[in-house]
């Protein structure tokens, strides 16, 4: 019960990977508000968190809806006085190969995924300010942070969710809001179809749930990407080589070429701690000392 009294907000919680949210966050303690898009669905899991002796309630509503998000918040206000923890899972597929995708769908997977999660994120972020506290969880996804064919808009959509992560962490953090992502691979209506019966049958999506308590708990870390499938857990990281110094001659673009394997080259590359930890890199490099940013 590490979660015990915390406030959860969990979204497209009425199937799949959410409802195991839902579910394990309640188990842990936390009084969970159940967000899907219809009543029914999100109803379901409430009904099933206080079978189970836990507290939760429903709120139907599209997280790209900012009326039904800020209606949501204040009846978890209204009903607990808090919001500790906002899990921003909701999320919807149109795979198409690029030439073939319709902008209307890229735009569609953009918007729930990335508009959805800062709509939410913004809702709440006040509230954890003012208590001092919050954790919040972007789901992002190895189609994002790797790629993967037929998935433009949604890989486009994932890696958006880790740079708000980014952005968001350095803001909060000296109001104990920690935000990290969670790169989930489970076996759900989003994934049928995509990966094979034999891979499916392993990715319990309750598997994936777990890991959210080292992500959203007292002691969790803040900007760490958890990749979580099967019972098997890493992290991701968005990495920095030290690079050359090649200057800006009439042949800096033969040069780089030339040298494109000591620019890439691995060894000692380090994770950026800001954004601007690039340009500091780049003027030590030119001998530019002094902070890079006002």
């Amino acid at each position: 019960m590490q979660l015990k009294d915390r406030v959860a907000i969990v979204t497209g919680a009425g199937g799949g990977l959410g409802r195991c949210h839902a579910l394990y966050l309640a188990g842990q303690g936390a009084k969970v508000v159940v967000n899907d898009l219809t009543e029914a669905a999100a109803q379901n899991v409430v009904d099933e968190i206080v079978a189970a002796g836990g507290q939760a309630m429903a709120a139907a509503g599209s997280v790209t809806d900012v009326d039904a998000v800020q209606a949501m918040v204040e009846a978890a206000m209204k009903a607990w006085g808090r919001i500790d923890i906002l899990i921003n899972n909701a999320g919807i597929l149109r795979d198409k190969s690029f030439s073939k995708m319709t902008l209307d769908d890229f735009r569609l997977v953009v918007d729930v995924h990335l508009m959805g999660a800062a709509i939410c994120s913004k809702a709440v972020w006040e509230i954890m300010r003012a208590q001092s506290y919050g954790r919040i969880v972007m789901t992002t996804s190895s189609s994002g942070l790797y790629g993967n064919f037929g998935q433009a808009n949604y890989g486009a959509a994932k890696l958006a969710q880790v740079g708000l992560m980014q952005t968001l962490a350095i803001e909060g953090a000296k109001y104990n809001i920690k935000v990290n992502a969670l790169a989930p691979t489970a076996a759900t209506q989003m994934t049928a179809g995509i990966l094979s019966e034999e891979v499916l049958k392993a990715l319990d999506p309750a598997l994936v749930s777990p890991g959210l308590l080292a992500l959203v708990g007292e002691d969790a870390p803040t900007r760490a990407i958890l990749c979580a499938g099967g019972g098997h857990f890493a992290t991701a990281n968005i990495t920095l080589t030290p690079g050359v110094r090649i200057g800006g001659g009439a042949d800096a673009g033969e040069q780089l070429i030339a040298r494109w394997a000591e620019a890439s080259n691995r060894e000692g590359e380090t994770v950026p701690e800001f954004g601007f930890q690039q340009a500091a890199q780049e003027m030590a490099s030119a001998g530019v000392e002094g902070p890079v940013a006002v």
